[in-house]
């Protein structure tokens, strides 16, 4: 995901975080009857919206979508009374409408797990895209299959595929134009052939929780993923320049 990208993200959930603080300011604090309602109305909303004609303004749909998602996410006097159970309905609608923004993908697998702890939905939406991308189309579509092998492994324990998903992550790099394909194509070739020999290998799950680590878009997730990394024996080690480097244990 592109720091612009990112920088974004950050703005839109501040920006669309003030109505919201100040019309706490200015009334007394949301009851849970009150969230609860919002919450079936914003459900209802988004059932809504995956059955509307867009009139060929899916790119749009899906971009709006998207920003009402970051105005649910970053509301954090909600989250912390409803918990995040609408985000994967958020991209039912994101993913239909436009599956070849693959910057959607790493927030739907990051909170839709994480957060929502639905890994189930979070890989069906990454699969229902990938039926529609192709290799090169857009060019860092392989990304798709590192967060869909990371999920498999990590959160449903299911090596195998894992396995299959790093392997198709390495032959799509492979084929793109992207420029970290034909590194992110032997990463993923050696986190599958980690896999293949070991299905409980040490260094295939660092390998996907360094990929948490990198792409992490709060504090919490960069520390839970370091500490899951520790836990497994490796080390993060932060370099001069400020990047992380990851040192693995001698045995898988």
């Amino acid at each position: 995901m592109t720091t612009a990208f990112c920088a974004v993200c950050v703005s839109a959930i501040v920006g669309l975080q003030q109505p919201h603080l100040r019309r706490l300011k200015g009334e007394s604090m949301p009851t849970s009857v009150m969230l609860t309602e919002d919450e079936t109305a914003e459900k209802l909303r988004l059932n809504l919206l995956q059955r509307l004609p867009t009139f060929g303004f899916k790119n749009v749909v899906a971009d709006w979508t998207f920003l009402t998602f970051l105005q649910y996410f970053g509301d954090d006097l909600a989250r912390a009374q409803k918990g995040y159970r609408l985000t994967p309905d958020y991209f039912e609608v994101i993913i239909s409408q436009d599956p070849y923004f693959i910057d959607f993908y790493l927030f739907l697998s990051g909170s839709a797990t994480l957060y929502a702890g639905m890994p189930d939905r979070s890989i069906a939406l990454m699969e229902k895209g990938l039926n529609i991308l192709q290799p090169d189309s857009p060019p860092d579509s392989f990304f798709v299959w590192r967060y869909k092998g990371v999920e498999e492994l990590l959160f449903l324990a299911d090596s195998q595929a894992a396995q299959h998903s790093f392997e198709s992550a390495a032959d799509w790099a492979s084929q793109s134009s992207h420029p970290q394909g034909p590194e992110l194509a032997e990463a993923s070739r050696q986190t599958a052939q980690f896999l293949a020999r070991n299905p409980r290998s040490k260094k295939a799950q660092i390998n996907a929780w360094q990929s948490i680590l990198a792409n992490a878009f709060d504090d919490p997730t960069r520390q839970l993923a370091i500490s899951r990394i520790e836990a497994l024996g490796g080390r993060v080690i932060l370099q001069a320049n400020g990047e992380m480097t990851i040192q693995y244990p001698s045995e898988d």
